[in-house]
């Protein structure tokens, strides 16, 4: 079977290294997003699909519109029986869906109909649930909405971050992979229409989504604080001799017996920073200052004088 994989994000490096280490399946191309100004120096970076790719010597192709007419040639060129998509960054048209002949596979992180869309794993974090997984669905024109083929589920741990979610989905993607291919192989593959009624959507985050909301219980602030992890970082505003600056928060440790104003530092020790909810509080144990370096809480609160009634906005 011959295949081209299309994909940028992490996620899909691993299900990219099964195929080209597959004896079983042949990979005639990897397309992926250009290379994208990175870091503070901005410096022209390469995906890490394209990284993966080159590291194995396979050829990678990496169009700015991957719809346009040249970029169609160019996967008609390659004459694949499939495709393999994962976290690419472009929507894909019915006009390169329609190419190859067994049709397009998307690899999901999120067990559909919930939820469609690119923040899905922060989503199942931030909403409390119990499970996530990998979908393999076959891609239509919609936004995630084609039939299921296959899903592999995922327990979420009372401590993981999206960041660790991330990693064990990449890491479960190949093994859904290779079993949605063999069942393809056999002429046994399912299409399991979705169904809209539970169908829910988590949009592109942005920055600004990972402000903290200290209205709220102290599970769900957690949840969110866990959810923003690594990115975009769940944050505060906390006033400084220089002015207000943001506060980013990455550990915490959830307390039930915690009374106050919601936002409002409660207690200061070797522990922690302890901050009220609307119900109980958490105790903040990592934190990073806006320009300075990710430490401890204590140690924060030392280096900047922090006092117990300071007020987290």
């Amino acid at each position: 079977m011959r295949i081209v994989y299309i994909g940028s994000g992490e996620i899909g490096v691993p299900a990219l290294n099964a195929l080209l280490e597959s004896d079983v399946y042949k990979v005639v191309g990897v397309i992926t997003q250009p290379d994208r100004p990175a870091g503070r120096q901005l410096k022209l970076t390469p995906s890490p699909i394209k990284q993966a790719a080159l590291a194995k010597h396979q050829s990678v192709y990496q169009p700015e519109n991957i719809n346009s007419p040249a970029a169609l040639e160019q996967i008609q060129y390659l004459k694949p029986d499939l495709a393999v998509v994962c976290a690419y960054g472009q929507i894909l048209r019915q006009k390169l869906l329609d190419l190859p002949p067994l049709g397009c596979l998307n690899i999901h992180a999120s067990l559909l109909p919930q939820y469609r869309g690119s923040s899905c794993i922060q989503a199942a974090i931030r909403n409390g649930d119990s499970k996530t997984g990998i979908t393999v669905m076959w891609m239509n024109a919609g936004l995630d909405t084609g039939d299921i083929l296959l899903q592999q589920e995922l327990r979420i741990a009372n401590d993981d971050t999206a960041g660790v979610v991330h990693d064990k989905l990449s890491l479960l993607a190949p093994g859904a992979l290779m079993d949605a291919l063999k069942l393809i192989a056999k002429g046994k593959a399912p299409r399991l229409p979705q169904d809209k009624e539970q169908a829910s959507y988590a949009g592109k985050l942005k920055k600004e989504d990972g402000h903290i909301n200290w209205d709220q219980e102290q599970q769900a602030i957690d949840r969110h604080i866990r959810a923003m992890s690594p990115w975009p970082s769940a944050y505060a505003w906390l006033a400084t001799d220089e002015g207000k600056k943001m506060l980013k928060i990455y550990d915490t440790i959830i307390s039930n017996r915690a009374r106050g104003e919601p936002g409002t530092v409660l207690r200061i020790d070797d522990h922690g920073v302890l901050v009220a909810a609307a119900k109980g509080g958490l105790l903040l144990r990592e934190v990073q200052l806006e320009s300075r370096k990710r430490m401890h809480a204590a140690e924060f609160a030392r280096g900047c004088h922090l006092k117990v009634g300071a007020k987290l906005e």
